[in-house]
């Protein structure tokens, strides 16, 4: 790219339909806000039990209710605007909102990321130690660990954010994907973007796929360290929703952005599963699999209810 050919500055992007037709376009739009309003609905949710019920005031619930609120920012910097974008003609975002919703975007999945992390190494605590357990997951520490994910998130996040800004956009506007991203808007600099892109991939890659082979590290510990098959069950059992939401949202991250930023057409397909899927999967997982959250959640509801009545009456 020859930085010479136009030095107008780029004031909006465009950005990619993820259908061709109206018709599918009406039909997507139906889809993906019945999952965003899932999705607010469940973490919510999650987030108004865990805080209102006294029996979930533990290490492993209040990580949860922070993973829930996580999600339903992750999934809000990216739906709403998408949502919109299926009932425009044109889909343009400006130049700095673009980059608002890419340093959201890093900010919040980063800290997703380490705060997952936190979260196996809290039930490698609380299998492998369990004695040990309530003095050394204090809420104190609890709540650094929780502080220091969203540090993390900030810092990675701005690394990308003014790596981008400080490339020169000044020739096609046109983002191969439904949201801002660091892969695809780069691509649109017209300059050489070969040492941005390699230190963007040790940035991004590097985090994702460390803290996904920390995860399952910690998760083959427990089962190796366990030696009776009962207690192996119980244990994989317990980590198994855990395990599941890593996976849904660690395989997608590492797939775009642990490698070289070429395009594949399967990217937006994979951007949708862990920008709008996975936040609405969570709650399902940590829900169905866990008997003292559906306890709570049922608590919850008849506390609910009976404060109405009395309300009425």
């Amino acid at each position: 790219k020859n930085p010479m050919i136009n030095q107008t500055p780029v004031g909006e992007f465009l950005l990619a339909a993820l259908s061709p037709t109206p018709q599918s376009q009406a039909a997507l739009f139906a889809v993906f806000l019945l999952v965003y309003v899932s999705t607010l609905v469940g973490n919510t949710l999650i987030m108004a039990t865990v805080s209102s019920d006294p029996r979930l005031r533990t290490p492993m619930y209040f990580l949860l209710g922070n993973l829930s609120f996580l999600d339903l920012c992750y999934s809000t910097v990216t739906a709403p605007k998408m949502l919109l974008d299926f009932l425009s003609e044109r889909r343009s975002i400006s130049y700095h909102a673009c980059m608002v919703q890419l340093f959201f975007l890093h900010f919040v999945g980063a800290a997703e990321m380490f705060l997952l992390t936190v979260m196996a190494y809290d039930r490698y605590v609380a299998i492998c130690k369990p004695l040990h357990y309530p003095s050394i997951m204090n809420r104190t520490l609890c709540s650094w660990l929780v502080a220091a994910s969203w540090a993390g998130g900030f810092i990675h996040s701005m690394v990308q954010t003014i790596l981008t800004m400080r490339l020169p956009f000044c020739g096609p506007n046109r983002v191969d994907n439904f949201f801002c991203d660091v892969p695809p808007v780069i691509k649109l600099a017209c300059t050489d973007t070969y040492v941005v892109e390699l230190l963007m991939v040790s940035n991004s890659g590097l985090i994702s796929t460390s803290c996904f082979v920390i995860l399952v590290a910690s998760y083959t510990t427990i089962l190796v360290r366990i030696r009776s098959p009962e207690g192996r069950r119980k244990a994989l059992s317990t980590c198994a929703s855990h395990l599941t939401v890593v996976t849904l949202f660690f395989g997608p991250c590492i797939f775009i952005y642990a490698r070289p930023f070429s395009s594949f057409s399967v990217d937006k397909l994979v951007s949708v599963l862990y920008n709008i899927i996975t936040p609405m999967l969570n709650p399902l997982i940590y829900t169905l699999r866990n008997k003292e959250v559906k306890s709570a959640m049922s608590r919850l509801r008849t506390r609910g209810i009976t404060s109405e009545g009395k309300v009425i009456i």
